[in-house]
């Protein structure tokens, strides 16, 4: 199966529709299935009780003509002798006369099986029928007479109609004169109520076929819906997935942009000038060598020497902005120390940093991030917060680890307003998407009357609080020396 569907040639619209379209088709077959079996049964005891309740009706008249006949020439029987040649031959009369209907006639057998009366089929008077069976193999006499000598009841079999001759299914009901050893009778064919009953089962059938015909097609609606309706959320989700990728593509553009900008910029205004420094003190140099003044071309050249350390230090610095080489050779904390104590030397702004020595237990995307978005929150700070003050503090516990950086300027509200609110937006964002690729949280703050780490000033402020989850902390070397238990570092 999956091999199967790892050849099908399906896009991501049309695989997710197929996953939301399945279940629906499975839920809705089953539903058609066992609707279907429901209206079976219930049509089927529906129609047994109906079938029933016909042939009850019909028996209940067979009794009753029977009864009816019996009263007729019960004074006859009533006071005859069991001898009584006499009295049977009226009563026989009597039962040859009662036809009604088009086949209904009465019967009769002795208890050998002699049929005694039988109007619609005379020839059958006379003749000895125990034995006779209809094409089902009942023997109709010989349990017809069975019957009788219980006393009365009710016979299902086939017999053959006087008009057509034909076998026909047929209710009879007997009784029995016990005197004379007569099993008396009647019957009525139920070819009408097998026909009601056949009639009433074709209809359910159809509407059973109806019902699944009406499933099917809601089935068919509800899985072009779950499609059609597939497909517009993909097709919206798409478009709005795209314009994010396009935002996101010209965001990073942008900051490329703004970075390569950044850099040429500290090029031109720092390492550029210095070069041109140095070429112009040695360039004097060079005259004065020329000239033989020796001692003020030194010190032309012990210019251009501390100029060109300069130049190098000033390498140094966009070497550690763009990439800080102690982030990969000391970890995470040394590399926030020596960014705080840039920041603090720079700015002059007064800063505390915090830490418990991590050992390079964060994997390097989490150390790359909270390094980032300790330089975008300093960065931030230094241009427009106006803060004198400013804690960061990082250390691990139990969900992983936190960095946080709180300052008490003017708060991020305010911060946020102005002519360049667009660029500081664009940073805020890149934190939030930094950490969000990581699982973790970002919570930006501003509050007023708190107070700074080891400090009893109370100000407003901002908050940032950078939080990446245990499973970005790796498991400690066990060949490492202890770890000191904290670490505290005033810029």
């Amino acid at each position: 199966m999956l091999r199967l569907w790892s050849r099908l040639s399906l896009s991501y619209a049309q695989k997710l529709s197929l996953i939301a379209a399945v279940p629906v088709v499975l839920a809705m077959t089953a539903i058609a299935i066992l609707v279907t079996l429901q209206s079976r049964a219930l049509a089927d005891r529906e129609i047994r009780a109906l079938e029933l309740q016909l042939i009850e009706a019909k028996k209940a008249e067979l009794r009753n003509y029977v009864t009816q006949a019996r009263n007729g020439f019960y004074f006859v029987y009533g006071s005859a002798a069991p001898d009584d040649e006499a009295a049977k031959q009226q009563v026989k009369q009597i039962l040859s006369a009662m036809i009604y209907g088009r086949e209904g006639f009465f019967f009769v057998y002795d208890y050998d099986g002699t049929s005694l009366v039988s109007p619609r089929q005379t020839d059958r008077i006379g003749t000895n029928w125990l034995d006779q069976t209809d094409s089902e193999g009942t023997p109709v006499v010989r349990d017809l007479i069975d019957i009788a000598r219980q006393g009365d009841g009710y016979l299902t079999h086939l017999w053959p109609k006087p008009s057509t001759g034909e076998e026909a299914r047929m209710i009879s009901y007997v009784t029995s004169f016990p005197s004379w050893q007569w099993a008396v009778g009647t019957g009525v064919f139920i070819d009408d109520v097998l026909t009601t009953v056949a009639t009433s089962r074709a209809e359910v059938q159809a509407r059973v076929r109806r019902t699944f015909v009406y499933i099917t097609v809601i089935a068919l609606l509800a899985v072009l819906l779950v499609f059609g309706s597939g497909m517009v959320i993909n097709a919206r989700e798409r478009r709005l997935a795209d314009a994010k990728l396009k935002r996101l593509t010209q965001r990073v553009f942008d900051a490329q942009e703004e970075e390569r900008g950044r850099v040429a910029r500290e090029l031109h205004d720092g390492i550029s000038q210095i070069l041109v420094g140095v070429r112009f003190a040695l360039d004097i140099a060079r005259r004065r060598l020329k000239s033989g003044a020796t001692e003020t071309a030194e010190t032309s050249l012990d210019q251009g020497i501390d100029n060109l350390v300069s130049a190098i230090s000033e390498v140094r610095r966009i070497s550690r902005d763009l990439r800080p080489g102690v982030l990969d050779d000391l970890g995470l904390g040394p590399a926030l120390m020596a960014l705080t104590s840039d920041f603090q030397t720079r700015t002059g702004v007064s800063t505390t940093f915090n830490t418990v020595v991590f050992r390079n237990r964060l994997d390097p995307n989490a150390k790359i991030a909270l390094y980032r978005i300790a330089q975008e929150a300093l960065t931030n700070i230094e241009r427009h917060s106006g803060a004198t003050q400013v804690a960061v503090d990082l250390r691990g516990h139990r969900r992983g680890a936190t960095l946080r950086i709180t300052d008490n300027g003017c708060g991020i509200s305010r911060a946020t307003r102005g002519p360049s609110a667009d660029q500081r937006g664009i940073g805020l964002r890149n934190m939030q998407e930094r950490i969000e690729q990581l699982d973790g949280t970002l919570r930006i703050t501003s509050s007023r009357g708190k107070n700074l780490p080891d400090s009893d000033a109370t100000t407003s402020g901002t908050t940032v609080e950078a939080t990446v989850p245990l499973s970005h902390l790796l498991p400690p070397d066990p060949h490492s020396a202890p770890e000191h238990p904290s670490e505290k570092m005033q810029a």
